[in-house]
């Protein structure tokens, strides 16, 4: 496969901090001139906020590392103010799963080209929902949709947010999150969708916000669909709430198949009904995920057959431009065909200038970046398919030390 590493290294993000990979050496001027009590530690001369600037430098990985130099070090690292300058592209964290139950993950770092072996934290089974900002990572339990988590996948803090609002077990669910890059206070989106149990045209649809600021939920929306329900596909961009919402199929409305609807988070309550300012895709999509890049929205989707709309034959990206969707790309043929069996959905997320596209049925990762329009595979993944049935997913997140939940 084109752009394939032969070989992959594995490290446990956590073993590192842990394990001693290193030792400290002493600096000297004429080495061979002078005895044992000359010697000056580089570690005993510079001062803490001097040590953390250089450490800032280093990409993620070698901080962690260096943690297991000295103790001073290691503290140095968890002091929460040694955040890295090196310009960390988003990793992508795939992993595998059968009888719904995880069984191992791997995050890719692009810069460096390499797989580590990755504990995840706050995912105990493969149908939990995930979001990503600024290095902070929500997770929605896929059993309880009201049970929700926010963790620092690097350093493995991690918080459980009050139960979210709306019930526990709605049809469709879908969730989003944001964080301020300079207060680091963050905001969890919610939205949940219900079928009403005397109508199969009427759905129950609502959003609930959560304020790390104010440690509590509200619900700024509630409405009934009439022939559209809601999905798991959302995300805040540049303070708006994007999701998609698709045709239940009654009343001839199959057409178009989904519709992204918008809400902006800086307001209380909004009485009219959302769908007055749906849009619609640009085509007909068996798949579509949204992604916010740089503060711009991206849709990436899965291009059906006009005669059988629901068999993809192809995938494009497209972004929006004042409620105008433009296309960016479409995945060339020979990379399409490089999935092997393509289902008509895949995982696709993304951040930077990065978006990641997967196969559930492969664990091959393609990579588009947006600023290069250039497309290549990953590094070969270290996870391979062992039967028929077995599926694999992933996500993005940024690699961050100084932001906690």
């Amino acid at each position: 496969m084109e752009g394939e590493s032969t070989h992959w290294k594995s490290y446990t993000c956590s073993s590192l901090i842990g394990n001693e990979l290193s030792k400290s050496r002493s600096i000297t001027e004429d080495s061979d001139s002078r005895d044992d009590s000359t010697l000056v530690s580089l570690d005993a001369i510079l001062p803490d906020d001097l040590l953390e600037k250089v450490l800032s430098f280093l990409p993620i990985v070698s901080i962690i590392r260096s943690a297991s130099v000295s103790k001073r070090w290691y503290q140095a690292v968890h002091s929460g103010r040694c955040s890295t300058l090196f310009t960390q592209k988003p990793w992508y964290f795939m992993f595998t799963f059968s009888d719904d139950r995880v069984a191992g993950g791997y995050a890719y770092d692009p810069s460096l080209r390499k797989w580590y072996n990755f504990d995840f934290p706050c995912i105990e089974r493969s149908s939990w929902s995930s979001s990503s900002s600024c290095g902070l990572v929500c997770t929605m339990d896929g059993e309880n949709r009201s049970r929700i988590f926010v963790c620092n996948p690097i350093t493995k803090s991690q918080k459980r947010l009050q139960d979210a609002p709306g019930g526990e077990f709605p049809d469709y669910s879908a969730l989003a999150m944001t964080v301020d890059r300079k207060s680091q206070r963050y905001k969890v989106a919610v939205v949940k969708c219900k079928e009403d149990p005397q109508d199969y045209y009427h759905w129950d649809f609502s959003i609930h916000i959560y304020e790390s600021e104010k440690i509590t939920w509200v619900t700024p929306h509630r409405e009934v669909l009439m022939g559209w329900r809601g999905g798991h596909e959302c995300v805040i961009c540049d303070g708006i709430l994007y999701f998609l919402i698709y045709s239940s199929g009654v009343r001839r409305n199959t057409e178009p198949r989904h519709c992204l609807v918008m809400y902006d988070l800086s307001m209380r309550s909004f009485d009219s009904s959302l769908l007055y300012m749906a849009l619609p895709v640009p085509c007909s999509l068996t798949c579509a995920r949204l992604m916010n890049l740089k503060d711009k929205l991206v849709m990436v989707g899965g291009i059906g057959k006009h005669d059988r709309p629901g068999i993809i034959k192809g995938i494009g990206i497209w972004e929006l431009h004042n409620k105008e969707w433009r296309e960016v790309a479409r995945m060339p043929h020979k990379f399409f065909q490089g999935f092997g069996e393509f289902d008509d959905v895949f995982a696709s997320s993304g951040s930077d200038d990065l978006i990641y596209i997967q196969s559930y049925g492969s664990p091959a990762l393609l990579i588009f970046d947006m600023s290069l329009k250039l497309w290549k595979w990953s590094a070969k993944p270290p996870l391979t398919k062992r039967f028929p049935l077995q599926l694999f997913t992933g996500f993005y997140f940024e690699p961050r030390l100084e932001i906690s939940p």
